[in-house]
């Protein structure tokens, strides 16, 4: 069972619950290896113990731990400890865009599409990778305090089973695809339905299928026609209604068939979005039964006629006779038959006969050249016109929708947005510390997205399609603010002197009775410390004295009897007790690890399990760093023949080489001493020469040398 405080993966401390779903709970957390805050989104009880779903949900979090974009939360870690299932994920301070629709009732189209588009791109990253999410919904979908969008949650969606839908993810049925509902195949397109679906809430702040059970709102998924957001909000441009009912369509054929192509509707929607430029299938159009008009009919005989005149010939050819009986098995199969036909043969002419046939012939000879004309060009076997009209094919058309990326580096980021968006581009900045550069300079830029090189006046040009983002890096002064001191102070008032001096303010929650409700206990960064404008500042919330809570005291350094006496004492209890080398001597006997930290605040009744150390176990070392010249003699010079030998303090020797080149690379591991020497050894030869004492004036004559030299260099291993 989780507690707050406690300690899994011997890294990561769980601080506080930030959110709970229908298989999931998320913590947040303290890394204490990288000594960064992360999100630790463990796995239910019910769900840990069913073996294959453990298994599935293993895999997928590892393949999903090998996504990188801006758009997804990246995934750190994955593990298990004491039947505890746990995925460690990039935290991100902000709110899920459920929270978000809620908050603003429903969202502007501008904006809607907007997180559409980067939702997308996540989505067309991880479709890319041939990973499918399959649970889209607005709970997945986390806006950052800085306005950016990421999709989490990959992983379990795959590993979930068809019962799941209706025990334990009712929020998910909601976004489901009919497919999914259906127990069937689902693939990029289900979450191309997931991702319509929410699309829709976020237009009119409703989503289109509502029931009292997750069964009927599968139904309405699969058997109901999908309602137009434009219903609820007429104001609604028809370009971002077509895209949203492509998306929904319940046949998957019929929806996008990729991110990309959605990605490119919803950016063409944001530039034309009155435009009707969506390329929709009306499935009742195309399957419907439709009244036979006067002049369909018409057209119906005169195919039948040239039909029954074609087959006629194609007889005449391959028999050499003429055959004028009525072929009821060549008929069969073809959709319409002519009534007219056995009376046309009663009233049978030879002379109109013969020139029908004649005819014909003539006919099918003609179309014959057409088809041998056709394929032959397409071959190449007839080619006719300039170069410059066979030049002029859908791959030109296709080039001039592009255009070209202009050099932005160096200049004014304003400069450089307002030229970007000229050439149709779409810029996003992105800011970094720089002492070399004027702030708001471009350092470098990066493209998102298909590009294409081509080849002009001798230069090589880089073309992209219209709308393709273009991420600048902008210089960011590197001059820092100095960090005022809030402990003690309200949270309102913490907040508007930090906010005062341009920093962001994360609030967290604590117990500590020696403050009161609603004040500072702590910060971080602490005051005094230079930090640049824009960071973020935590502050941790007094929330008073809880009756209930227990602060855990620091049982390092007692034996077990002391540290069972004082958990017993504060209502507390010693859990496992188990042994394990230390290497503090002084710690022998005693313990030497608690499974929550000290200071932290648990519930009465909390079990704190305790290592006891047996001792200083044994300890390696390793070494990897590059052995450098010994430089430490003026006489030696670069290419010089050198015995290189290392040694460790207990004898062992590690190298013994000679070489003329360095760094001489290392990699030594499972040392069993500290430290060690390395040993240069290399001959010098010098000639006698006369040099001038700049004091005295005086000669001085330096005799010839030819000695071996030697330099020694200690060294420390590295504790493994």
């Amino acid at each position: 069972m989780i507690k707050l405080g406690m300690m899994i993966g011997d890294r990561y401390e769980i601080l506080e619950r930030i959110g709970t779903g229908g298989m999931s709970d998320v913590y947040k957390a303290k890394d204490y290896k990288l000594n960064r805050y992360v999100a630790v989104k463990i796995l239910k009880q019910e769900f840990s113990e069913n073996a294959n779903f453990v298994s599935k949900f293993r895999v997928e979090a590892q393949a999903a731990a090998g996504l990188m974009h801006p758009s997804i939360v990246n995934v750190y870690d994955v593990g298990e400890e004491i039947g505890i299932y746990y995925i460690v994920m990039e935290l991100v301070e902000g709110i899920t865009l459920k929270k978000y629709i809620e908050k603003k009732a429903r969202l502007s189209v501008k904006e809607a599409v907007s997180i559409a588009i980067q939702v997308s791109m996540g989505l067309e990253a991880a479709h890319n990778n041939h990973i499918i999410h399959r649970d889209i919904k607005p709970q997945n979908i986390i806006i950052s305090k800085e306005g950016k969008v990421k999709v989490t949650d990959f992983g379990i969606a795959k590993a979930a089973t068809s019962n799941t839908i209706t025990s334990n993810v009712m929020g998910s049925v909601h976004y489901t695809s009919p497919e999914q509902a259906r127990g069937g195949y689902s693939d990029e397109k289900s979450d191309i339905y997931s991702l319509g679906i929410t699309m829709f809430e976020m237009l009119t702040g409703r989503v289109p299928f509502n029931g009292e059970t997750t069964v009927a709102i599968a139904i309405k998924h699969i058997q109901e026609e999908m309602p137009s957001p434009r219903e609820y909000v007429p104001e609604i441009p028809i370009s971002v209604e077509q895209i949203v009912c492509k998306c929904c369509q319940k046949s998957p054929d019929r929806r996008y068939q990729s991110m990309q192509e959605l990605i490119v509707d919803l950016k063409q929607s944001l530039i034309n979005p009155d435009e009707d430029f969506v390329k929709l299938i009306d499935p009742d159009e195309d399957a419907s039964t439709r009244m036979i008009t006067d002049r369909d009919m018409a057209q119906i005989k005169r195919q039948s006629d040239r039909r029954d005149s074609m087959d006629e010939a194609m007889r005449l050819k391959r028999d050499n006779i003429r055959v004028y009986e009525e072929d009821d098995e060549e008929e069969e199969g073809e959709e319409d038959e002519d009534e007219d036909w056995d009376d046309e043969d009663e009233d049978y002419d030879p002379k109109m006969e013969r020139i029908t046939t004649i005819l014909a012939v003539v006919a099918a000879l003609l179309v014959g050249c057409i088809v041998i004309f056709a394929v032959g060009k397409a071959i190449g076997v007839f080619q006719f016109g300039s170069d410059t009209e066979k030049e002029n094919t859908p791959v030109q058309e296709e080039s001039e929708k592009q255009v070209e990326m202009i050099k932005v580096a160096g200049m004014n980021v304003e400069d450089a947005k307002k030229a970007l968006l000229e050439q149709g581009l779409t810029p996003e900045i992105r800011y970094e510390v720089s002492t070399t550069h004027e702030a708001g300079t471009v350092l470098r830029a990066s493209v998102q997205g298909n590009t294409n090189t081509v080849i002009e006046d001798g230069q090589e040009k880089l073309m992209l399609n219209k709308g393709t983002v273009v991420i600048l890096t902008v210089a960011e002064s590197a001059e820092g603010v100095k960090v005022p001191a809030t402990t003690g102070k309200s949270e309102a008032e913490a907040t508007s002197i930090l906010e005062k001096e341009g920093f962001v303010v994360n609030a967290t929650e604590g117990y500590d009775p020696s403050v009161p409700s609603g004040h500072v206990i702590s910060q971080s960064p602490e005051p005094g410390i230079t930090a640049p404008q824009g960071s973020s500042v935590i502050i941790r919330v007094s929330q008073g004295t809880d009756e209930n809570k227990v602060r855990v005291p620091n049982l390092v350094g007692m034996d077990e009897m002391d540290a069972t006496v004082t958990l017993t004492e504060l209502g507390l209890s010693v859990g496992n007790v188990t042994s394990a080398s230390n290497e503090d001597a002084s710690l022998t006997g005693k313990v030497c690890y608690q499974s929550y930290s000290v200071g932290s605040y648990v519930e009465k009744g909390t079990v704190i399990d305790v290592t006891v150390s047996t001792g200083p176990g044994t300890v390696t070392y390793q070494y990897t760093e590059g052995i450098a010249a010994p430089t430490e003699d003026p006489d030696y010079h670069s290419g010089m023949v050198v015995n290189v030998t290392v040694t460790t303090a207990d004898g062992t020797q590690l190298l013994s080489t000679q070489t003329s080149s360095f760094p001489l690379a290392a990699n030594y591991a499972g040392i069993k001493s500290p430290t060690g020497v390395i040993t240069f050894t290399f001959h010098v030869d010098k000639e006698a020469s006369t040099t001038t004492d700049p004091e005295t004036g005086e000669p001085i004559t330096s005799e010839a040398v030819s000695e071996d030299r030697t330099v020694r260099r200690e060294i420390s291993f590295t504790q493994e």
